[in-house]
């Protein structure tokens, strides 16, 4: 199972696809991925997907990417209660209050582009220091330029982070960029959680 793990639509204050176009795009492309996640910027406000899911036989999932003084950070397996935690519309989360909210929800949060400048992780562990709590992070972003893809999996390695990648698509034909790919089938968010906790997963870029 291949999945997009990091996009964003129209919902975003800077997304200029809708989620149908998206899957047009996959299906017409045939590109190798099996679904998406939709990760709008700093709100997470659900829809019901399952109409186009069914119509392309893909899946499509929700999460945020939220902000913290260490850059952005994708959630995955967003609950009411997690929304109480901290306030998604902030750009100055404390990262240490993402993770914790994360772990006693069960979520994951996973840093991404971790290697670009000013919104990226590893462009503040010389200031802020090695966070804890960090387990996963991304490390093949679709908007990635220059060496940020590589200046994420350096650190990923010397610091035994797991790897995710995803798109970040912003437009239709971004999507498919990056993907990660999992053994077992994905169906749902609690899946992908379940999938990103146990550790078998691994990233994959089809930008080249």
């Amino acid at each position: 199972m291949i999945i997009d793990m990091h996009n964003h639509s129209i919902k975003s204050d800077d997304g200029r696809a809708k989620v149908e176009n998206y899957c047009q795009w996959i299906r017409s492309r045939d590109l190798p991925i099996d679904g998406i996640v939709l990760t709008e910027h700093r709100q997470f406000d659900p829809t019901d997907y399952s109409g186009l899911a069914s119509k392309y036989g893909l899946v499509i999932l929700e999460g945020s990417e939220v902000e913290t003084e260490y850059g952005h950070v994708l959630v995955y397996g967003v609950t009411e209660g997690l929304m109480r935690e901290f306030d998604f519309e902030r750009v100055d989360n404390p990262l240490a209050d993402v993770l914790a909210a994360a772990e006693k929800h069960g979520a994951i949060a996973a840093p991404c582009h971790p290697g670009r400048p000013k919104v990226g992780m590893f462009a503040h562990t010389e200031e802020y220091g090695k966070p804890d709590g960090v387990r996963i992070v991304e490390v093949y972003n679709g908007g990635s330029r220059d060496d940020e893809d590589q200046i994420a999996l350096d650190n990923a390695d010397e610091a035994g982070y797991l790897g995710i990648a995803g798109s970040d698509a912003h437009i239709v034909s971004h999507i498919g960029r990056c993907a990660t790919r999992f053994p077992d089938h994905i169906e749902s968010m609690g899946e992908l959680v379940e999938a990103l906790a146990s550790g078998e997963f691994e990233a994959v870029t089809f930008k080249n």
